[in-house]
């Protein structure tokens, strides 16, 4: 029983967020950590995102059942009582935004419940369903984890916040069209209007370009703003270019499905680097590369 209740939120999914929360977190920091801060942030931003991901079980079970992917989801099998989820979600949501609101500062708590709302609310119930813009709205709340990370220590929103906010949007938009590419058919059984299925894998890979390109251009500004150093510039250009050739080289009508599995895989790597790129103090622990 206790195995069902993990799966409803998503570990794999908390601990992406987690690993990208921590970045915001460590380069706001600058080397100085608050351990406890730290561990706090974490994990409620953790109890946060979990409650969203069983609320979105909740509301998604209609649609899991059509999609190979999701067919065995609890919901799905009917394996947890549907008011016993919502009690359960509820108390994790609590719980998280009780930790932020107590450790950290209102402008996290403030990006947490915005995230929050745009997943659950906008996202999950309406527009994932309805609109071809359901990509991007879930975006937003996906790049609030490292935002929340980064200003439970600088208790600001300034331009190293507005710019991990940008880059994890634009990250996460080549993501999700590719997993809608390699899962295709689950996307159009479950009518679920995404671009790649409303407008047609070619017009959805010539978007993946446009934002991958957006997405090496707009990392290259934490940089240019010095809240990270060269190393880091280069390290994420190449990331990028290699994401890049995936997607404009690689690129096979005939095997479009191992495509997108390929291109969601490297747009995993690429995030993974990126956050532990961007954890590490370069401009005081390089001060060489910083100069450059």
């Amino acid at each position: 029983m206790f195995k069902h209740y993990l799966v409803l939120t998503k570990p794999g999914i908390i601990f992406g967020n987690l690993v990208a929360g921590s970045a915001g977190f460590f380069m706001a920091a600058k080397g100085d950590i608050d351990w406890l801060l730290f561990l706090v942030t974490m994990l409620g931003i953790a109890l946060i995102i979990a409650s969203g991901c069983v609320y979105n079980n909740y509301i998604d079970r209609d649609i899991d059942s059509l999609m190979q992917r999701t067919l065995n989801r609890p919901l799905v099998k009917k394996l947890v009582p549907l008011n016993i989820v919502l009690i359960y979600a509820t108390i994790l949501g609590l719980a998280g935004f009780t930790l932020l609101s107590m450790y950290t500062n209102w402008l996290a708590f403030t990006l947490g419940v915005i995230g929050f709302v745009v997943y659950v609310g906008l996202y999950s119930m309406y527009f994932k369903r309805k609109s071809v813009y359901g990509t991007a709205i879930g975006s937003l709340s996906g790049a609030c984890p490292p935002v929340i990370g980064y200003c439970a220590i600088t208790n600001q929103f300034d331009s190293g916040a507005m710019i991990l906010l940008a880059i994890f949007c634009l990250w996460q938009i080549p993501h999700s069209y590719a997993i809608a590419i390699y899962r295709f058919n689950d996307y159009k059984a479950a009518k679920i209007p995404v671009l790649p299925v409303t407008e047609g894998i070619k017009a959805a890979r010539n978007h993946i370009i446009a934002y991958i390109i957006a997405f090496v251009i707009v990392s290259l500004f934490l940089t240019q703003q010095n809240h990270v150093g060269m190393l880091y510039a280069v390290a994420v250009s190449v990331l990028g270019m290699y994401w890049l050739y995936i997607a404009v080289v690689k690129y096979s009508e005939s095997k479009q499905e191992q495509w997108g599995k390929d291109l969601f895989i490297f747009s995993i790597v690429t995030i993974t680097c990126f956050s532990i790129l961007i954890s590490v103090d370069f401009v005081r622990t390089v001060p060489m590369l910083a100069a450059l």
